[in-house]
Protein backbone atom coordinates (compact mmCIF):
# COMPACT_ATOMS: atom_id res chain seq x y z
CA UNK A 1 0.00 0.00 0.00
CA UNK A 2 1.16 3.47 -1.21
CA UNK A 3 0.84 6.59 1.13
CA UNK A 4 0.17 10.13 -0.68
CA UNK A 5 -0.06 13.43 1.41
CA UNK A 6 -2.76 16.09 0.18
CA UNK A 7 -2.24 19.67 1.28
CA UNK A 8 -5.43 22.11 1.86
CA UNK A 9 -4.20 24.43 4.11
CA UNK A 10 -1.37 26.73 4.27
CA UNK A 11 -2.31 29.01 7.39
CA UNK A 12 0.36 26.95 9.32
CA UNK A 13 3.24 28.51 7.37
CA UNK A 14 3.19 31.88 9.26
CA UNK A 15 1.57 33.74 6.54
CA UNK A 16 3.16 35.08 3.30
CA UNK A 17 6.61 35.19 3.55
CA UNK A 18 6.75 31.81 5.55
CA UNK A 19 4.77 29.30 2.49
CA UNK A 20 7.46 29.09 0.43
CA UNK A 21 9.91 27.48 3.27
CA UNK A 22 7.49 25.98 4.86
CA UNK A 23 5.93 24.10 1.85
CA UNK A 24 9.73 23.41 0.68
CA UNK A 25 10.49 21.62 4.56
CA UNK A 26 7.04 19.50 4.30
CA UNK A 27 7.82 18.53 0.89
CA UNK A 28 11.56 17.07 1.72
CA UNK A 29 10.15 15.43 5.15
CA UNK A 30 7.02 13.84 3.03
CA UNK A 31 9.52 12.42 0.73
CA UNK A 32 11.61 11.39 3.59
CA UNK A 33 9.33 9.61 5.15
CA UNK A 34 8.21 7.22 2.06
CA UNK A 35 5.43 9.25 0.85
CA UNK A 36 5.07 8.74 -2.82
CA UNK A 37 2.61 11.62 -4.22
CA UNK A 38 2.03 15.38 -2.88
CA UNK A 39 -1.13 17.05 -4.04
CA UNK A 40 -2.47 20.88 -4.07
CA UNK A 41 -6.19 21.31 -4.14
CA UNK A 42 -6.80 23.02 -7.54
CA UNK A 43 -8.86 26.46 -5.57
CA UNK A 44 -8.58 30.10 -5.53
CA UNK A 45 -10.21 30.86 -2.46
CA UNK A 46 -10.34 28.51 0.41
CA UNK A 47 -13.17 26.27 0.86
CA UNK A 48 -15.16 27.79 3.06
CA UNK A 49 -16.71 25.07 4.60
CA UNK A 50 -13.45 24.13 6.13
CA UNK A 51 -12.29 27.56 6.85
CA UNK A 52 -12.90 31.32 6.02
CA UNK A 53 -12.52 31.69 2.07
CA UNK A 54 -10.06 34.18 3.07
CA UNK A 55 -7.57 31.81 3.99
CA UNK A 56 -3.89 31.52 1.76
CA UNK A 57 -4.63 29.79 -1.01
CA UNK A 58 -2.01 28.70 -3.80
CA UNK A 59 -2.63 28.18 -7.26
CA UNK A 60 -2.02 25.06 -7.85
CA UNK A 61 0.36 23.87 -10.92
CA UNK A 62 2.83 26.65 -9.98
CA UNK A 63 2.71 25.12 -6.61
CA UNK A 64 3.73 22.09 -8.30
CA UNK A 65 6.00 23.21 -10.29
CA UNK A 66 7.83 24.96 -6.67
CA UNK A 67 7.60 21.39 -5.51
CA UNK A 68 9.53 20.14 -8.75
CA UNK A 69 12.33 22.08 -8.16
CA UNK A 70 12.83 21.49 -4.24
CA UNK A 71 11.99 17.59 -4.24
CA UNK A 72 13.83 14.23 -6.22
CA UNK A 73 11.16 11.21 -6.14
CA UNK A 74 7.93 13.03 -5.18
CA UNK A 75 5.22 12.57 -7.80
CA UNK A 76 3.50 16.04 -8.40
CA UNK A 77 -0.46 16.47 -9.20
CA UNK A 78 -3.39 18.14 -7.99
CA UNK A 79 -6.64 16.42 -6.62
CA UNK A 80 -7.70 17.24 -8.63
CA UNK A 81 -7.58 20.10 -11.48
CA UNK A 82 -11.39 21.63 -12.06
CA UNK A 83 -11.68 21.13 -15.67
CA UNK A 84 -13.19 24.58 -16.02
CA UNK A 85 -10.01 26.55 -15.13
CA UNK A 86 -8.24 25.93 -18.06
CA UNK A 87 -8.53 25.09 -21.71
CA UNK A 88 -7.98 22.00 -21.99
CA UNK A 89 -5.09 22.08 -24.72
CA UNK A 90 -3.55 24.46 -22.28
CA UNK A 91 -3.86 22.01 -19.24
CA UNK A 92 -2.18 19.22 -21.22
CA UNK A 93 0.71 21.61 -22.38
CA UNK A 94 0.93 22.59 -18.77
CA UNK A 95 0.92 19.12 -17.03
CA UNK A 96 3.68 18.19 -19.55
CA UNK A 97 5.70 21.35 -18.67
CA UNK A 98 5.76 19.68 -15.24
CA UNK A 99 6.44 16.19 -16.13
CA UNK A 100 8.98 17.42 -18.70
CA UNK A 101 11.26 19.24 -15.92
CA UNK A 102 10.83 17.44 -13.04
CA UNK A 103 11.96 14.39 -14.95
CA UNK A 104 8.21 12.11 -15.27
CA UNK A 105 7.02 12.89 -11.94
CA UNK A 106 3.59 14.64 -13.29
CA UNK A 107 0.04 13.15 -12.84
CA UNK A 108 -3.00 14.79 -13.92
CA UNK A 109 -6.12 15.02 -10.96
CA UNK A 110 -9.13 15.78 -13.31
CA UNK A 111 -12.70 16.45 -12.23
CA UNK A 112 -15.61 18.69 -12.91
CA UNK A 113 -15.32 21.49 -10.46
CA UNK A 114 -17.91 22.54 -8.13
CA UNK A 115 -16.86 25.75 -5.88
CA UNK A 116 -19.23 27.97 -7.14
CA UNK A 117 -18.42 30.76 -5.23
CA UNK A 118 -14.91 31.27 -6.79
CA UNK A 119 -16.42 31.12 -10.07
CA UNK A 120 -18.78 33.99 -9.31
CA UNK A 121 -15.68 35.72 -7.67
CA UNK A 122 -13.11 35.71 -10.24
CA UNK A 123 -15.49 35.83 -13.51
CA UNK A 124 -14.84 32.43 -14.75
CA UNK A 125 -17.70 30.53 -16.08
CA UNK A 126 -19.38 28.00 -14.25
CA UNK A 127 -21.64 25.95 -16.74
CA UNK A 128 -24.71 23.63 -15.18
CA UNK A 129 -22.92 19.88 -14.22
CA UNK A 130 -24.24 18.29 -17.08
CA UNK A 131 -22.04 20.90 -19.19
CA UNK A 132 -19.01 20.80 -16.62
CA UNK A 133 -18.82 16.58 -16.83
CA UNK A 134 -19.37 16.75 -20.96
CA UNK A 135 -16.77 19.15 -21.25
CA UNK A 136 -14.61 16.93 -18.85
CA UNK A 137 -14.80 13.85 -20.87
CA UNK A 138 -13.49 16.06 -23.33
CA UNK A 139 -10.83 17.46 -21.94
CA UNK A 140 -9.62 14.38 -21.21
CA UNK A 141 -10.00 13.12 -24.71
CA UNK A 142 -7.85 16.45 -25.47
CA UNK A 143 -5.20 15.54 -22.88
CA UNK A 144 -4.60 11.90 -24.43
CA UNK A 145 -4.61 13.18 -27.89
CA UNK A 146 -1.93 15.69 -27.19
CA UNK A 147 0.37 12.77 -25.68
CA UNK A 148 -0.03 10.76 -28.74
CA UNK A 149 1.56 10.67 -31.73
CA UNK A 150 -1.68 12.02 -33.19
CA UNK A 151 -1.63 16.01 -33.33
CA UNK A 152 -4.11 16.50 -35.80
CA UNK A 153 -7.45 18.33 -34.78
CA UNK A 154 -9.74 17.81 -32.39
CA UNK A 155 -13.98 18.51 -32.64
CA UNK A 156 -16.17 17.95 -29.92
CA UNK A 157 -19.53 19.43 -28.52
CA UNK A 158 -17.62 22.29 -26.18
CA UNK A 159 -13.76 22.40 -27.67
CA UNK A 160 -12.45 22.57 -31.03
CA UNK A 161 -8.63 22.31 -31.61
CA UNK A 162 -7.27 22.92 -34.73
CA UNK A 163 -3.49 21.55 -34.23
CA UNK A 164 -3.11 19.18 -30.96
CA UNK A 165 0.39 19.62 -31.21
CA UNK A 166 2.43 19.09 -28.01
CA UNK A 167 6.44 19.57 -27.84
CA UNK A 168 8.00 18.44 -26.15
CA UNK A 169 6.50 14.95 -25.26
CA UNK A 170 6.23 13.66 -22.18
CA UNK A 171 8.67 12.43 -20.02
CA UNK A 172 6.20 9.75 -18.25
CA UNK A 173 5.04 6.64 -20.30
CA UNK A 174 3.76 6.16 -21.91
CA UNK A 175 2.32 9.71 -20.90
CA UNK A 176 1.49 10.95 -17.35
CA UNK A 177 -1.05 9.01 -15.32
CA UNK A 178 -4.76 10.04 -15.15
CA UNK A 179 -6.68 9.70 -11.89
CA UNK A 180 -10.28 10.97 -11.79
CA UNK A 181 -11.66 12.69 -8.40
CA UNK A 182 -15.21 11.99 -7.39
CA UNK A 183 -17.01 9.31 -6.36
CA UNK A 184 -20.45 10.09 -8.61
CA UNK A 185 -22.01 6.50 -9.49
CA UNK A 186 -23.69 6.93 -12.86
CA UNK A 187 -20.56 9.33 -15.04
CA UNK A 188 -17.66 10.11 -12.33
CA UNK A 189 -16.73 6.30 -12.12
CA UNK A 190 -18.18 5.70 -15.32
CA UNK A 191 -15.62 8.23 -16.95
CA UNK A 192 -12.79 6.58 -14.12
CA UNK A 193 -13.39 3.24 -16.10
CA UNK A 194 -13.63 4.18 -19.59
CA UNK A 195 -9.99 6.78 -19.03
CA UNK A 196 -8.62 6.93 -16.01
CA UNK A 197 -5.06 5.23 -14.50
CA UNK A 198 -6.76 6.26 -10.70
CA UNK A 199 -9.71 6.80 -8.84
CA UNK A 200 -10.03 8.53 -5.61
CA UNK A 201 -13.01 7.71 -3.59
CA UNK A 202 -14.18 9.57 -0.08
CA UNK A 203 -15.82 8.04 2.80
CA UNK A 204 -15.31 5.26 5.61
CA UNK A 205 -14.52 1.32 3.94
CA UNK A 206 -17.67 0.29 3.88
CA UNK A 207 -18.92 3.44 1.52
CA UNK A 208 -15.70 2.93 -0.43
CA UNK A 209 -16.60 -0.77 -0.45
CA UNK A 210 -20.03 0.35 -2.25
CA UNK A 211 -18.13 2.80 -4.95
CA UNK A 212 -15.72 0.09 -5.69
CA UNK A 213 -18.42 -2.19 -6.53
CA UNK A 214 -20.11 0.66 -8.63
CA UNK A 215 -16.91 0.88 -10.55
CA UNK A 216 -16.50 -2.82 -11.31
CA UNK A 217 -19.97 -2.84 -13.24
CA UNK A 218 -18.73 0.84 -14.99
CA UNK A 219 -15.75 -1.88 -15.81
CA UNK A 220 -17.22 -4.88 -16.49
CA UNK A 221 -19.88 -2.68 -19.71
CA UNK A 222 -16.74 -0.94 -21.27
CA UNK A 223 -14.63 -4.54 -21.32
CA UNK A 224 -12.27 -3.29 -19.01
CA UNK A 225 -9.99 -4.96 -15.85
CA UNK A 226 -11.13 -3.29 -12.84
CA UNK A 227 -7.40 -4.42 -11.18
CA UNK A 228 -6.07 -1.65 -14.01
CA UNK A 229 -7.22 0.96 -12.02
CA UNK A 230 -5.13 1.98 -8.96
CA UNK A 231 -8.05 3.18 -6.14
CA UNK A 232 -6.82 5.61 -3.62
CA UNK A 233 -9.31 6.80 -1.02
CA UNK A 234 -8.90 9.51 1.58
CA UNK A 235 -7.48 8.43 5.77
CA UNK A 236 -7.81 11.58 7.80
CA UNK A 237 -9.77 9.97 10.70
CA UNK A 238 -6.38 8.96 12.49
CA UNK A 239 -6.97 9.51 16.41
CA UNK A 240 -4.39 12.06 17.82
CA UNK A 241 -1.64 10.26 18.88
CA UNK A 242 -2.44 6.98 17.10
CA UNK A 243 -0.61 4.19 17.71
CA UNK A 244 1.05 2.28 15.12
CA UNK A 245 -1.12 -0.58 15.14
CA UNK A 246 -3.82 2.00 14.95
CA UNK A 247 -2.56 3.57 11.89
CA UNK A 248 -2.22 0.22 10.20
CA UNK A 249 -5.25 -1.51 11.38
CA UNK A 250 -7.41 1.70 9.88
CA UNK A 251 -5.09 1.04 6.70
CA UNK A 252 -5.71 -2.63 6.71
CA UNK A 253 -9.69 -1.84 6.89
CA UNK A 254 -9.05 -0.02 2.92
CA UNK A 255 -6.58 -2.73 1.99
CA UNK A 256 -9.70 -5.36 1.91
CA UNK A 257 -12.12 -3.42 0.36
CA UNK A 258 -9.33 -3.08 -2.89
CA UNK A 259 -7.45 0.11 -1.90
CA UNK A 260 -3.97 0.56 -2.80
CA UNK A 261 -3.30 4.29 -1.83
CA UNK A 262 -3.96 6.26 0.75
CA UNK A 263 -4.14 10.10 0.89
CA UNK A 264 -3.66 11.41 4.21
CA UNK A 265 -4.19 14.87 5.40
CA UNK A 266 -1.34 17.84 6.10
CA UNK A 267 -2.70 17.92 10.18
CA UNK A 268 -2.01 20.72 12.32
CA UNK A 269 0.15 23.19 13.01
CA UNK A 270 3.20 21.05 12.03
CA UNK A 271 2.39 18.91 9.28
CA UNK A 272 5.88 17.64 8.78
CA UNK A 273 5.64 16.81 12.55
CA UNK A 274 2.64 14.81 12.74
CA UNK A 275 3.34 13.00 9.29
CA UNK A 276 6.52 11.86 10.67
CA UNK A 277 5.18 10.75 14.11
CA UNK A 278 2.00 9.14 12.75
CA UNK A 279 3.05 7.75 9.68
CA UNK A 280 6.90 8.05 9.89
CA UNK A 281 6.71 4.44 12.50
CA UNK A 282 4.23 2.55 10.61
CA UNK A 283 5.46 3.34 6.97
CA UNK A 284 6.72 0.14 6.68
CA UNK A 285 4.18 -1.91 7.56
CA UNK A 286 1.83 -0.01 5.27
CA UNK A 287 4.07 -0.45 2.59
CA UNK A 288 3.74 -4.46 3.34
CA UNK A 289 -0.26 -4.48 2.79
CA UNK A 290 -1.60 -6.09 -0.27
CA UNK A 291 -5.12 -4.62 -1.31
CA UNK A 292 -7.77 -7.04 -2.06
CA UNK A 293 -7.94 -7.56 -6.01
CA UNK A 294 -11.07 -5.71 -7.90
Amino acid sequence: MELDLHVSRFDWAGGPSGIGPGVSDLARRAEAVGVRTMSFMDHYFQMDWMAPAEDPMLEGYTALGFLAGVTDRLRLRLLVTGVTYRHPGLLAKIVTTLDVLSGGRAELGIGAAWYDREHRGLGVPFPPVAERFERLEEAIQICLQMWSDDDGPYKGRHYDLEATLCSPRPVSSPRPRILIGGSGERKTLRLVAQYADACNLFGGPDEVSKKVDVLRRHCEAVGRDPNEIEVTAMYRDIPAGATVEQVVQGAEEFAKVGVSTLVTGAMGHDPGGWLESTFGPAIDELRALKASPL
